[in-house]
């Protein structure tokens, strides 16, 4: 079998290679496409001064890229700024990652610009908050992990009613679209609401929303006080005799829409999911209270609700992690991909918060410290500044906490893990989450996350 077949990840880089090459040879910037079947295209901002397709340079250019890239070439190898109907929508896209900088006027920039049905969201910028959506942003609580199975969603409920417990409206909303399964620890079937996060985004999509029945007051957890749990499941529970197709539903919500009506602006998955997350948000304050902390329990991996939860809708972002391989090589590839869009990794960084997930700490008192040392490492290389480069215009202090800084990213928020919760059954007990052994697993979890939060809301004066 021939090992010089050109495969994807070669072809990129010979694309890469081509276009650094390009931007020197002929002064210009230079973005490169690559589409949803991975085929990838030079483009060639010469505005100032157009280039001939036939000029013997640019026809040796296209030639070369072909023969490097096939058969992930472009339909058109190379096109030209002059040439397009709208250069702007490439040359000055928002989701361009910068690869290498202009230099003087002899070298031009490189950009990457990559099309692709699913992950773009990963390395999209934060748009500016609308109206009011910063102040929710800031109650919400993403909890994350690359890997499933590792005690996300039992530590939402557990998270829920320790908040409720000291007063707070909290909501919590399953995001784990394509595996519910918070809604089971917090609600009994017959309590669930008609209407879910996908029903949300589908009905809104034909301006439908209106009059949805999103969320639920859960009676199935325990809460003392006067604190209150609500629930915004994925799906719904329709009344008896009405069809419900999730799967249906579940298949149309992720793609990127169109304005409702002529002349309106595009609405892209983030901002309707963010709308979803709004609307259930606004029904508990009609029904009860403006919610003091909202639960995001999102789905695991590389996945673009995760995307859009993590670096669009939270305020803060809980990432939890088994200290093994696979777990820090799946962030260090979450990482790298904002790493790339250095603002976005600015924005990010100080949101986010390890949690060291069914730890076992009995026996040795190495192992947390061992685990927050490969997250300070982790963060070192990717999203921390570095100590050793100075960046030019660069005032501020470099943003990179030291391994012993208890408040840092990476300083890692252990839930316990024991012999006795390996066969916790939370459906068949509801009185779960007061077990003294599920106490003091999740304690130091709880205590730091309710610090890390908002106060409540104020308590609205008597009339």
């Amino acid at each position: 079998m021939s090992s010089s077949r050109v495969r994807f990840d070669t072809a990129w880089q010979a694309a890469l290679d081509h276009a650094q090459q390009a931007a020197a040879q002929f002064g210009t910037d230079v973005v490169v496409t690559r589409d949803v079947l991975g085929r990838a295209c030079l483009l060639l901002d010469d505005r100032r001064s157009p280039l001939a397709h036939d000029h013997p340079a640019v026809v040796t250019l296209r030639d070369a890229f072909t023969a490097a890239t096939r058969p992930f070439t472009g339909l058109e190898p190379v096109l030209f700024a002059d040439k397009l109907f709208a250069p702007e929508l490439y040359f000055g896209a928002d989701d361009r990652v910068p690869v290498s900088p202009r230099q003087g006027s002899g070298t031009g920039s490189v950009h990457v610009l990559e099309r692709t049905v699913i992950g773009t969201d990963w390395a999209r910028s934060v748009p500016a908050p609308p109206n009011g959506a910063a102040g929710r942003r800031d109650r919400r609580v993403a909890l994350y992990g690359f890997k499933g199975g590792v005690g996300r969603t039992t530590a939402t409920a557990v998270l829920a009613r320790y908040l409720a417990g000291t007063g707070r409206c909290v909501l919590v909303v399953d995001l784990d679209l394509e595996s519910p399964g918070i809604s089971n620890l917090l609600e009994d079937p017959a309590g669930i609401p008609r209407h879910g996060i996908v029903d949300h985004l589908v009905e809104a999509g034909v301006g439908n929303a209106d009059g949805l029945e999103l969320v639920a007051r859960s009676t199935a957890l325990p809460v003392k006080g006067n604190g209150e749990v609500w629930l915004a499941p994925a799906g719904g529970s329709p009344l008896e005799g009405e069809p419900y197709d999730y799967l249906a539903k579940l298949n149309r919500i992720y793609s990127d829409l169109a304005g409702l009506n002529p002349g309106d602006g595009e609405r892209p998955f983030a901002a309707r999911l963010e709308q979803a997350i709004a609307a259930c948000e606004d029904q508990v304050t009609g029904l009860s209270r403006a919610p003091d902390v909202v639960l995001l329990d999102s789905r695991a991996g590389m996945h673009d609700i995760a995307a859009v939860t993590l670096t669009h809708l939270s305020g803060l972002a809980l990432l939890f992690a088994v200290d093994n391989p696979s777990t820090w090589e799946g962030y260090k590839m979450l990482f790298t991909q904002w790493q790339q869009r250095p603002a976005l990794a600015r924005e990010l960084r100080e949101r986010l918060r390890i949690v060291a997930a069914m730890f076992h700490s009995a026996g040795d008192a190495k192992r947390l410290p061992a685990l927050i040392d490969r997250a300070q490492g982790l963060f070192a290389s990717t999203l921390y500044d570095q100590l050793d480069t100075d960046e030019d215009g660069a005032d501020d202090e470099p943003y990179h906490p030291p391994l012993e800084d208890d408040d840092a990213p990476h300083a890692a928020i252990p839930i316990l893990f024991g012999n006795d919760l390996v066969g916790l059954d939370p459906l068949r007990s509801r009185d779960w989450p007061e077990l003294p052994f599920v106490e003091a697993a999740y304690r130091t979890f709880t205590t730091t996350v309710e610090r890390l939060l908002p106060n409540p809301h104020p308590a609205p004066e008597s009339s």
